[in-house]
């Protein structure tokens, strides 16, 4: 069997036509194929990749780490350093506030945790969530996973979940002295690109801090620089009570993580003793890459180019067939009439060499998630051959 038939054969499928593009080698802003043929890519493993595709700090900081040791024990027994100093070098990049780090495997597995940590702090239990927010896959994330399709097949979830309208003041209300914690992305991603109005954000931070419920944001896909500012929340003014992040947080390898003050993040020692534990969360290769891959953030000043990387997306996104182009940083809705009509756009994308997708709670927006490094030219060659297959909807 060649590896397409094993792949159908022996990988757990999540739908029933995945892309099927068996890749090879990956290097920069490009993905190469078995038969050699090159795709730009516009979505960067869905915000995964902002310094690019195996950059050589990032590969090198993951040959020193394997020279030295990979898994030696349970998170938080021994001291390793990669997660020391890529926790340290966290801190100081972030408020006075958020300075306990935890990490874990996975985006999904730090909105456990903060579910977990809040309820243990405050003693409720009631959670507060969005419609059309994305936190993650597992049981406990899936409760908040503000659309009914996603959740229904799996129920029973966890109860006492409520889902209020994001950017609506009046939902605020519903926020009470029951809420163990709010967990609200800065920005809504999979809704294509939803950013917050400041007075909006504002008034969910004083409501959480009136009633005593934390507040949790939500920076998996919109952290690290990727819409302008290292922080999203920067952009309005607000620190949340926990900081979720993953996705770019690993460089490249697999790491999440729930960031709170210390004082928080101590009640997980006791009542019970090992209120949360993991084997490979903040695995020290994963950290090792990490940590070399914001250092090459800051260095290259890659967040500096940000804005002017999304005016010339926005600019050049200009067409009869797209209605509306969305944006916060380099996280791009390109919204069409419909999911039909986008799907043929993407489907003629990758045709033409050039790597997209839709969102889950947008499926007539195309995204644009590319690693922070693009180039204008690349910028250029990624609106030329969307426009080419918007053409055709004229």
């Amino acid at each position: 069997m060649n590896q397409r038939e094993l792949f159908f054969k022996h990988i757990g499928q999540t739908s029933p036509a995945p892309l099927g593009l068996e890749i090879v080698r990956a290097e920069g802003v490009y993905l190469y194929d078995v038969a050699g043929k090159k795709y730009l890519d516009a979505i960067g493993g869905i915000s995964v990749c902002n310094t690019g595709h195996r950059h050589p700090d990032v590969i090198s900081a993951i040959k020193d780490q394997a020279d030295r040791y990979l898994h030696v024990l349970v998170y938080g027994e021994l001291i390793q350093s990669p997660q020391v100093e890529y926790a340290h070098t966290l801190a100081s990049y972030l408020p006075e506030k958020l300075q306990s780090v935890y990490f874990t495997n996975s985006g999904t597995e730090a909105t456990e945790g903060a579910m977990k940590l809040a309820k243990r702090v405050t003693g409720r239990t009631e959670i507060v969530a969005f419609d059309y927010s994305y936190h993650g896959s597992t049981q406990g994330s899936l409760s908040l996973i503000g659309d009914e399709y996603w959740r229904n097949a799996f129920r029973p979830l966890l109860p006492g979940v409520s889902h209020l309208k994001y950017n609506h003041l009046a939902d605020l209300d519903r926020i009470t002295e029951k809420t163990a914690c709010v967990v609200a992305e800065t920005v809504q991603a999979e809704n294509g690109v939803i950013k917050p109005s400041k007075e909006w954000i504002l008034a969910l931070r004083k409501k959480c801090d009136e009633t005593g419920a934390l507040l949790i944001l939500d920076e998996i896909q919109v952290g690290f620089g990727r819409t302008g500012t290292l922080w999203g929340f920067e952009q309005y003014g607000i620190v949340p009570d926990i900081l979720l992040l993953g996705k770019a947080l690993g460089g490249g390898l697999p790491l999440g993580a729930f960031i709170a003050s210390k004082k928080l993040m101590d009640s997980l020692m006791d009542q019970p003793v090992l209120g949360h534990i993991t084997t490979f969360g903040g695995h020290p290769l994963s950290c090792a890459a990490g940590l070399a891959a914001m250092k090459v953030l800051i260095k290259e000043k890659l967040i500096h180019f940000v804005a002017e990387k999304e005016n010339l997306f926005r600019k050049r996104l200009i067409h009869p067939s797209i209605k509306s182009v969305r944006s916060a940083g380099l996280l791009i809705a390109v919204e069409f009439e419909n999911f039909e009509i986008n799907k043929r756009v993407i489907d003629g994308c990758i045709r033409d060499g050039l790597l997209t997708d839709w969102f889950l709670f947008a499926s007539a927006c195309l995204r644009i998630a590319p690693p922070l490094t693009i180039t204008t030219e690349e910028i250029e060659e990624i609106c030329r051959i969307i426009l080419l297959g918007a053409e055709g909807y004229r």
